[in-house]
């Protein structure tokens, strides 16, 4: 059995290209952490980045194939996480550590806080969240229109 260091040794985390993104709609379509509706797309990825935003992608060195990803945003304020995640079979290892571990050393560089959503029955992710100093905002409810073209005054 691999140990922690040696399961981490196989991935390497880099910053997003071009070419990923197949291999992303892959990642999020398996793990259920992006959708089109969700304007999840080549284009908005590759904005998010001009405007300051970041995407790590963990990478399998052996076969690479992307195991995790990690979108961070820039509204202007501060730094949105999202798509954080590892796949199912890679979990328990100490991978969502590392992947937190380079994405907060990104939020650091820029100087800005960071905030995120995670659903509440996602107890892995709120623990990994609260262990890296996450903290919760209270009961606040979290609205969404994704179809503009609902939008009537």
């Amino acid at each position: 059995m691999e140990t922690e260091n040696e399961m981490i040794s196989n991935f390497l985390i880099r910053e997003y290209r071009e070419d990923d993104y197949k291999g992303i709609i892959d990642f999020w379509d398996l793990t259920e952490l992006g959708t089109p509706e969700r304007g999840d797309n080549k284009d908005t990825i590759e904005c998010t980045i001009t405007l300051g935003g970041c995407m790590l992608v963990m990478e399998e060195k052996e076969t690479g194939r992307i195991c995790g990803t990690s979108w961070m945003t820039f509204d202007g304020r501060r730094i949105l996480l999202h798509h954080f995640g590892i796949l199912p079979e890679f979990q328990g290892n100490g991978l969502s550590k590392t992947l937190l571990k380079e994405s907060l050393s990104f939020v650091k560089s820029k100087g800005l806080q960071v905030k995120l959503e995670v659903h509440t029955t996602n107890y892995k992710a709120i623990n990994l969240y609260k262990k890296f100093g996450f903290l919760h905002l209270g009961d606040y409810n979290v609205f969404i229109i994704r179809d503009i073209s609902k939008i009537e005054f």
